[in-house]
């Protein structure tokens, strides 16, 4: 299992579970870490995975995270994907379990095991799928170059604009405190 979307000041998080089934090896040769493949071959990864994957992908919105906190919506979706997906075990990619039994976790994982990769990348393509739509809604924050995080054009046009109904405002930025 793996997220995307922690970090981002605007937009949702989504989180996706993965179970592999019967994987070509040159699918498995191209599996890494989401972070470091083009969208394009991103998004190429995750529509071949939908056809030999068992997968689930939470989505918490922004007022949801605002609301419960970054950790109470990761956890919950932890909870939804394990309760949703069978598997002999659960590996999560970092280093906290959020205190779920069953749930180990592993440090890089994306980039050390097959399965955590294919959910980065289907993760990771559903977020930036969202904010390209969100990006057709408010174009002067360029949601489509920076995906919601915090990039210093991202802030100054948080800063000219005020926030979207879209961003955390939860989320303190360092930059915009007065």
């Amino acid at each position: 299992m793996d997220e995307a979307g922690r970090g981002c000041v605007a937009g949702s998080l989504f989180v996706c579970g993965v179970v592999l089934e019967k994987l070509p090896e040159s699918l498995k040769n191209s599996l890494r870490d989401s972070k470091t493949l083009s969208q394009k071959k991103r998004d190429a990864l995750a529509n071949i995975l939908k056809d030999y994957a068992t997968f689930k992908i939470i989505k918490k919105e922004a007022n949801e995270i605002d609301t419960k906190g970054l950790s109470a919506c990761i956890k919950e979706a932890l909870q939804e994907i394990l309760s949703t997906i069978y598997a002999p075990f659960y590996i999560f990619d970092g280093n906290c379990n959020f205190k779920i039994p069953h749930l180990k976790t592993l440090t890089k994982g994306d980039s050390k095991l097959h399965t955590i990769s294919a959910a980065s990348i289907l993760a990771k393509s559903a977020k930036d799928a969202e904010m390209l739509e969100f990006h057709a809604l408010y174009p002067h924050y360029d949601f489509a170059r920076n995906k919601g995080y915090g990039t210093k054009a991202h802030i100054q046009a948080i800063a000219t604009h005020g926030l979207s109904p879209i961003h955390r405002k939860s989320y303190r930025i360092k930059s915009l405190d007065f």
